[in-house]
């Protein structure tokens, strides 16, 4: 389905990435490298990576497509926060704490996009307006001195670009590594694209074994053999750094030099763009469609995954519908699903057990190896 615009161009490292897979290069490392068994294990470094990394940088939420229209909200609890996304009456996003400056109570509870003209309080019914201000409480009269300018709901700081959606715990925060990805992000029209539909999966690993899968293609033709693995070569990946972010690609050879690679929705149909965007998720660019995988720490061995498919548009006939389902179907429950975080959860048992000290990396898994350096030199 090329569903693609042709007025979106590639940026100039996305072509310089499928340049270098047409001439057969691949991101390898020069040896092998090794990780501690126990960074996956150890109760105090998870404390101390969510202290580190969680509470202080910028972390995805999820895509501009989960408010389509303005003065509308959603809740996400992911991160052990309770926060309101919210876009008001001008379009601008805002990450609110779902509690109210009353009496605490949880404002809002429910699955998708709600209207947010008016967020109310079903206790005590203060209301507030979906960029976080106090609109209205009853019985003003009781509150004298009350100054509803300072009683607006706990607003966290945030940013959207390139269709996404990130928020910081930490006021003090710094996103210029996410307006970095930008211009790489609307190369694929990520702000434009519909919300096919979100899943939230409970995988029994550490946070970190869910990201290091999509590091490496090492796994691919064996883990992936009845699912994707004929759609890639087994191990040409080719990648490079986006401030902190990686950004990877892969695809064929022969594929790339038949086409020319100035064709941006070729170039799409003959190259998966794979994005890790530090330190907690993931976006697969496939050629007709976008997954976000967005991986949630709850203890040492507990994560949340959500993954979020993003598609061209509402389906409107029966063949498309038919074809979505068929593509969620086989990300969603195959490959990502059962595979890829079914072996997670396998490793976090087999780490779990203490029998081994470190775990081994080969030269297919440098990139493995690049973001846990990039981690410990953050914690």
């Amino acid at each position: 389905m090329d569903a693609i615009p042709r007025t979106l161009r590639p940026t100039h490292g996305q072509v310089a990435l499928a340049d270098a897979l047409a001439r057969g290069e691949a991101a390898m490392g020069s040896r092998m490298t090794s990780l501690p068994a126990h960074i996956y294990t150890d109760p105090a470094r998870f404390d101390h990576e969510t202290k580190r990394l969680f509470e202080r940088f910028p972390l995805l939420l999820g895509p501009s497509a989960m408010l389509p229209h303005v003065n509308q909200a959603v809740v996400h609890d992911g991160y052990g926060v309770p926060l309101i996304i919210t876009r008001d009456g001008d379009g601008h996003v805002h990450v609110l704490a779902n509690v109210c400056r009353h009496r605490g109570t949880r404002l809002l509870d429910a699955d998708g996009p709600v209207p947010a003209t008016r967020i109310v309080c079903p206790y005590h019914a203060w209301a507030y307006r979906a960029d976080g201000g106090l609109a209205s409480l009853p019985r003003a009269e009781c509150f004298p001195g009350l100054d509803k300018a300072a009683y607006g709901l706990v607003e966290f700081t945030s940013i959207e670009a390139g269709g996404l959606i990130w928020f910081s715990r930490d006021p003090a925060a710094d996103f210029a590594n996410e307006a970095l990805l930008a211009p790489d992000l609307d190369a694929f029209g990520i702000a434009d694209l519909h919300l096919y539909k979100r899943k939230v999966h409970e995988v029994a690993a550490n946070w970190k074994l869910v990201i290091d899968a999509f590091l490496e293609s090492y796994h691919v033709q064996r883990l992936h053999a009845s699912t994707i693995a004929a759609f890639f070569a087994d191990g040409i990946t080719v990648a490079d750094q986006i401030g902190r972010h990686q950004r990877a690609a892969v695809g064929r050879a022969d594929y790339l030099n038949e086409i020319d690679r100035s064709d941006w929705p070729a170039l799409r149909r003959a190259v998966t763009y794979t994005y890790q965007l530090f330190p907690n998720s993931v976006v697969i660019v496939s050629p007709d469609y976008i997954n976000l995988l967005i991986a949630m720490p709850q203890s040492v061995g507990h994560t949340l995954v959500e993954d979020i498919m993003l598609i061209p548009e509402e389906p409107q006939t029966n063949e498309a519908a038919a074809h979505w389902a068929r593509s969620w179907d086989l990300l969603d429950a195959g490959t990502f699903g059962t595979e890829d975080f079914g072996a997670a959860a396998l490793g976090q048992r087999g780490l779990e057990s203490g029998l081994i000290d470190n775990i081994m990396l080969g030269t297919l898994e440098n990139g493995v190896a690049e973001f846990h350096a990039k981690l410990d030199a953050e914690l």
